[in-house]
């Protein structure tokens, strides 16, 4: 257990990601965490910001600098779409087994019935937020493929959702890696990152939340005006 969580704090150290694997490392963290499903715990959104700070720290001129920015993004773009896609076929194909399972106190049929529900009304746009919080972006394409959500659809806020994720952190963390000041304080600032990455998700879901509540009671409102 002490080894497991020296390489969770490892993961926040650059110096320590370029010495053990570099970019091949950070595209099997990726993978992990929006494919496997024990992979939940893994830090994707510190990770991309590093990687975006590797690259800004390398002796490259500045085209050369720009050029692998994007060779970055692009690969660890494609492992994390196709980490959703891994986890939208494993939920698939096993989710007709949870249909067929007794309701628990851990698991109840009405949750998958209500996630459909959700994905055929607003699917796209949870696949492409689920990317900015933690945990959710690694259940999100499993639940998905577990209600059957259209898969052309899947596929292309999946697409759209990883390049969003990974160019828009990679991006940040590139502007920012040669700062005194973030190098000095990175794990604050990557506290900071996740915080900022996860706020406007949940300020849109509880809003969303007061909207439906306020329309309801409005509609019960005019059935007794009308009643």
């Amino acid at each position: 257990m002490a080894e497991f969580l020296d390489f969770l704090n490892n993961l926040t150290d650059p110096n320590w990601i370029v010495a053990h694997g570099g970019l091949y490392l950070l595209l099997f963290i990726v993978f992990a965490e929006t494919g496997i499903l024990i992979g939940f715990f893994l830090p994707g959104d510190p990770i991309l910001f590093i990687a975006g700070i590797i690259i800004a720290n390398l002796t490259l001129g500045p085209v050369d600098s720009v050029l692998t920015l994007l060779y970055w993004i692009a690969l660890i773009s494609a492992a994390g779409i196709l980490g959703n896609f891994v986890g939208y076929w494993c939920g698939k194909y096993f989710g007709h087994r949870l249909l067929k399972a007794k309701d628990n106190w851990l698991f109840k049929k009405e949750y998958i019935f209500r996630a459909q529900e959700f994905y055929e009304k607003r699917g796209g746009v949870a696949i492409i937020l689920a990317r900015f919080l933690p945990v959710v972006r690694t259940f999100a394409p499993i639940v998905a493929g577990i209600v059957e959500m259209d898969f052309r659809k899947f596929a292309f806020y999946n697409v759209v959702g990883g390049i969003l994720w990974v160019g828009s952190l990679a991006t940040l963390g590139y502007l920012l890696g040669e700062n005194d000041w973030v190098q000095r304080n990175l794990e604050y600032v990557i506290m900071g990152i996740v915080v900022l990455a996860t706020a406007p998700v949940l300020v849109k879901m509880f809003t969303g939340k007061k909207k439906m509540a306020t329309a309801k009671a409005e509609t019960g409102v005019l059935e007794k005006e009308e009643y």
